[in-house]
């Protein structure tokens, strides 16, 4: 049940996003889209509480809760992130704003720009652990069903570890602009 709701909360998410940015594109109804974006959230909230439902119901701790809870914080971390991206390049082609800039390719500015990345990983992580850790506090932390969502933990602590030894790449070593080449003005945050 719960993987059908991840993927239900993800189509939804798309769908939502692409109706927010119709309405406010194509209808030039900005308070509209402004509210349809905002339902955003709730899918998470949403997810959150059949996932809590279904613990207290007596499901015994899987991967799908683990599951559950590492989407829920990489939302959280990257849903206004990709919102954001995905506007600008809907103001673009449909209202006819600017192109957006693309994120810096050489030296310490793509640096920095992949240092906010994994920043944005890491409170995805924070979140994931800290939804894993009340559930594990739910469940009895000394029981061996909280053993799944402790496994889960780490899923997320790995996966930001090695976010964060890819990001330390372009700081150790920065990609070189080749000759004549010109550096973007802008670093997404």
């Amino acid at each position: 049940m719960i993987v059908t709701l991840i993927i239900i909360c993800e189509v939804s998410f798309w769908v939502l996003l692409a109706a927010g940015l119709a309405v406010r594109y194509l209808l030039k109804l900005r308070r509209t889209s402004v509210a349809v974006l905002l339902c955003e959230p709730l899918l998470e909230v949403v997810l959150l509480i059949a996932t809590a439902v279904d613990l207290r119901n007596g499901a015994k701790p899987s991967w799908e809760h683990g599951l559950a809870a590492l989407y829920i914080g990489f939302t959280v971390a990257y849903g206004h992130y990709t919102i954001r991206w995905l506007d600008g390049h809907a103001a673009h082609r449909l209202a006819g704003a600017p192109k957006p800039p693309k994120p810096p390719k050489y030296g310490m500015p793509r640096a920095k720009h992949e240092g906010k990345l994994w920043l944005r990983s890491l409170l995805a992580g924070a979140v994931a652990c800290g939804l894993l850790q009340l559930a594990v506090f739910y469940v009895g932390s000394g029981t061996p069903a909280a053993g799944p969502l402790r496994l889960w933990q780490l899923v997320a602590l790995r996966t930001v570890g090695i976010h964060g030894v890819i990001a330390l790449t372009y700081l150790l070593w920065p990609k070189k602009a080749p000759a004549g080449a010109v550096q973007g003005s802008r670093i997404d945050g």
